[in-house]
């Protein structure tokens, strides 16, 4: 005590006591936890953080709506993570995400297991095109009988006369075809086996439709990322992926023929053609399949994004914002898509998607009124 007067030792003694008196407020020692957007949905001054996860499809879409509704709603964040549609629709039945995205719909079991009615709205059309690792600028002529069996391992070389018939012009290699897919659960595999169960009768029986199958042959990737990665680093092979990932990987890419004659090149036009015929056949729920199309231009290797959400969600704020951020993506969003190489939506399409956001409610009271 020798080195500090008393006056010295009680200011200092009383400085401690705020200190630890002030942690004590800040730090809260106390029984209930502090909370925080994300386990309260949002109030007042504060920001609502939309939890969101599925499709790899749509991805690069959903990046760029996330960043616009950010500027026009910045009381509320969008977080979206890319897992692939069956992840999505897993997360959606665990109630982990506020909603998912896929482009095959939920199955009948899985709309079963939900245990509570799940809403599809479709934002967005894409197409799934047949990319590849050869030399050459000429896109590769394919029919969906040639895909289905290069698929099923009965077509195993970029020469074989089937594929030389097609490509009379093009100088296909003797080598071998590696053939790549998804390792996950996927939408863009489905819309490609969805396609293929259409054109080959031994697809659909020995392979058949779903997000996963098992695949009789090749190597899998995780995410359309991870299948166009494969492409780039294996010369000779032979996958799908979503347009956008073949356009911004600068990988080679094939036409298809479609059911009127005609080979045709994934592109926006021609995903628009192939969903117009769809209005005539959309049911009630809005699950529908558009590979095949009919049609002059039609892109047959294409499919919807859906975004899809219970009902009747159980916290009231956060169930709002996925409503108006579900009517902004089918309206203003429609306006990002074209620049993305996604094609909109028809018109007649938004307008049965309203009438879906309108189902949304909590505890009866819907969350978009008549006046939207």
């Amino acid at each position: 005590m020798n080195r500090f007067s008393k006056r010295t030792v009680k200011t200092f003694a009383l400085a401690t006591t705020l200190v630890i008196s002030l942690g004590l407020t800040l730090f809260g020692c106390t029984s209930k936890a502090p909370v925080t957007p994300d386990t309260d949905g949002g109030g007042a001054g504060k920001k609502v953080k939309l939890n969101g996860a599925g499709s790899t499809f749509v991805f690069p879409m959903m990046s760029k709506w996330s960043a616009l509704y950010d500027s026009v709603n910045p009381d509320v964040q969008v977080n979206y993570q890319s897992i692939g549609s069956g992840g999505g629709i897993r997360q959606v039945i665990a109630k982990t995400v506020d909603f998912g995205a896929t482009d095959g719909p939920m199955t009948g079991e899985q709309l079963l297991e939900a245990k509570k009615p799940v809403l599809h709205i479709p934002v967005v059309m894409g197409a799934v095109v047949p990319v590849y690792n050869l030399p050459g600028k000429k896109p590769i002529r394919f029919s969906g009988p040639v895909l289905a069996d290069i698929f099923l391992g009965k077509i195993t070389k970029w020469n074989d006369p089937v594929l030389v018939a097609l490509n009379p012009r093009a100088e296909l290699p003797d080598r071998q075809i590696v053939v790549v897919h998804r390792a996950d659960g996927s939408g863009t595999t489905y819309i490609w086996v969805d396609y293929l169960a259409k054109v080959s009768a031994e697809w659909k029986s020995k392979v058949g439709v779903s997000t996963s199958v098992a695949w009789p042959v090749g190597l899998g990737g995780k995410g359309n990322e991870g299948v166009a990665g494969q492409i780039k680093r294996t010369p000779g092979s032979l996958g799908y992926v979503e347009l956008v990932y073949a356009l911004q990987n600068k990988i080679a890419f094939g036409t298809v023929k479609n059911l009127d004659g005609q080979y045709i090149k994934g592109s926006v036009a021609s995903v628009t053609a192939a969903g117009a015929g769809a209005v005539k056949t959309i049911p009630a729920d809005l699950r529908v399949s558009i590979t095949n199309a009919p049609g002059k231009g039609a892109y047959p290797i294409s499919g919807f994004t859906w975004l899809l959400a219970y009902a009747g969600p159980e916290n009231k704020v956060r169930g709002q914002a996925v409503a108006d951020f579900f009517w902004w993506v089918i309206h203003d969003g429609q306006k990002a898509a074209k620049p993305l190489d996604y094609a909109s939506v028809p018109d007649q399409v938004v307008k049965l998607a309203e009438e879906k956001i309108k189902e949304m409610n909590y505890k009866g009271k819907p969350f978009i009124g008549a006046g939207k």
